[in-house]
């Protein structure tokens, strides 16, 4: 089993660190009354989308918001929270390292020390006793199956219970910068939901611009993000090509390979969780891989933990020739 060289045994004990993010290792009423609101706004605006867009259509500013925001907040997720956070699949000059972490929060999928502790608790019991979000929960009947899909998509985000921080998440907690960024989660979701109404007020001097801009650019972005990135946790866990041995039924999902920045390439990921790159294979899109490279060129990343062709043969459990 390949785990987080961040993650530390310490029991209970907080070990003296400063509390890293709203919250404790509890969720009360109030605030899963917020996340059922965060979910159920953004998706209304998915449903109500479809008939909008056939009766009115959607302007280019519009949609280049939606897709600039969207892909902003994924390779912030996929790149900084996953891949660099979570996993040390490469190391980040400090303004790099800054970045990621704001623009990770910026997809409005909850503060970064929360996020990086649920991840790699996750992958210390994949698809056993202790993953926080398993499709296999409750068994492998149909029904079952059913329920569980729903629960790793995001049942398990209301659980009362919380990764335990101070274990899964040492490392960033005692960095001053993130353990604020974290806290400030927040203020990031407000700026990353006001960002394009007033882009779209500003180009279009109208108030009208600026509320469509927030409806594609905000609602439906944020919406959209979170359901492919919930769709890792469920889909991929569930369905999909396995090429590479790993321990659980993670599964390469083709389909979800550019909306998801990469990650839907997960057989791979979890057979080789610090790999900077998941999409190993050929014609396997892995656009977060891709913006990696750029920034180890540009020298603002380094160590990076590229595969090897060695390394991908030695994880395989089909013939050299099979492709996902």
């Amino acid at each position: 089993m390949t785990t987080s060289p961040d993650v530390v045994e310490v029991g209970d004990r907080t070990g003296g660190l400063p509390s890293a993010t709203l919250g404790g290792d509890s969720k009360g009423s109030v605030e899963q009354l917020a996340l059922a609101l965060f979910i159920m706004v953004p998706f209304l605006a998915v449903v109500a989308a479809v008939p909008l867009a056939w009766g009115w259509g959607v302007s280019w500013l519009d949609l280049g918001l939606l897709v600039g925001m969207y892909f902003l907040g994924c390779h912030g997720i996929t790149i900084g929270f996953h891949r660099h956070f979570t996993h040390g699949a490469f190391k980040a000059r400090r303004p790099l390292r800054i970045a990621l972490a704001v623009a990770g929060s910026l997809a409005v999928e909850g503060p970064l020390v929360r996020w990086v502790a649920d991840h790699r608790k996750h992958h210390r019991f994949s698809d056993a006793e202790g993953d926080p979000h398993s499709p296999w929960r409750y068994g492998e009947s149909v029904p079952a199956l059913l329920k569980g899909l729903w629960w790793a998509h995001m049942g398990w985000m209301f659980d009362k219970e919380r990764t335990p921080q101070h274990i899964y998440a040492p490392d960033l907690i005692k960095d001053p910068a993130l353990r604020r960024i974290s806290r400030d989660f927040l203020w990031w979701t407000l700026l990353s939901l006001a960002i394009p109404p007033l882009v779209g007020g500003v180009v279009t001097w109208s108030w009208q611009g600026a509320a469509t801009a927030f409806f594609w650019g905000s609602l439906v972005r944020v919406a959209l993000l979170h359901h492919v990135t919930w769709s890792i946790n469920s889909i991929c866990h569930a369905v999909g090509r396995r090429p590479f041995r790993s321990r659980d039924r993670s599964g390469n999902v083709w389909w979800l390979a550019v909306l998801s920045c990469g990650e839907s390439w997960h057989n791979l990921h979890h057979a080789d969780p610090t790999s900077a790159r998941h999409g190993v294979l050929r014609g396997q899109v892995d656009s977060s891989a891709r913006v990696i490279r750029w920034c180890e060129r540009l020298g603002w990343a380094y160590d990076v933990r590229w595969p090897s062709r060695a390394r991908i043969e030695s994880r395989r459990v089909a013939a050299p020739s099979d492709t996902a």
